[in-house]
């Protein structure tokens, strides 16, 4: 299809000028509405250039083509996702109920970034520049006695991230629960979260 390939244009990087009237921006914020909506294969070019007040020309003049446009996207909502939740290695259970206040607020965020895990075969150097991030808290964490050293650090940072998303992850059960919990309250689910993660990774002591 033609959304898949830029067309004949010269060649113009992801972080190109040009986007002094805001084209860029625009584009962006309409291709993550269009990604959330339709995962990468279903998203077209056209409708974001024409959400974006823009041409299909002029998005691939800044972009490369859908999965640069795509990457850069979910690039930049995982910067603010860090920004929001703030991971803190001594608190694991505050940073769960963060991730799960974030991503019950935000369903189209969460599905966002779920498409390209599914979609793309090769994590992009972001995520995985922010995961080693993460991890070497962690390992701080467990240098400093305020985590358990017994854990490898990845498998800590998979478990909560699994924990704290694990609504978001599964709306048939949400949408269950929602009608035959005893407690149908967000806040219950919640609790539910930030308890779990508690049992695995108690928080530790404040600092003196």
């Amino acid at each position: 299809m033609a959304d898949h390939h830029a067309p004949n244009l010269p060649a113009s990087s992801e972080g190109a000028v040009g986007g002094v009237d805001g084209t860029r921006e625009r584009v962006v914020a309409a291709a993550m509405d269009e990604f959330a909506r339709y995962g990468i294969a279903g998203a077209r070019v056209d409708r974001i250039a024409k959400q974006a007040r823009t041409s299909k020309e002029r998005v691939y003049a800044h972009f490369r083509g859908k999965e640069a446009l795509y990457a850069q996207t979910a690039a930049r909502e995982l910067g603010v996702i860090a920004q929001a939740t703030h991971i803190d290695a001594r608190d694991l259970p505050g940073y769960a109920g963060r991730l799960f206040d974030y991503f019950t607020s935000r369903p189209d965020h969460y599905r966002l970034i779920s498409w390209g895990r599914l979609e793309l075969t090769e994590g992009d150097g972001t995520s995985q520049d922010a995961i080693a991030g993460k991890v070497e808290q962690l390992r701080q964490a467990q240098r400093d006695g305020a985590l358990d050293p017994t854990w490898d650090p990845f498998d800590v940072l998979a478990l909560v991230n699994q924990i704290a998303t694990t609504w978001s992850a599964q709306p048939e059960i949400a949408a269950a629960a929602s009608e035959h919990s005893d407690d149908r309250s967000v806040a219950a689910r919640r609790a539910a979260v930030v308890r779990a993660v508690e049992r695995l990774f108690p928080a530790a002591a404040p600092r003196p």
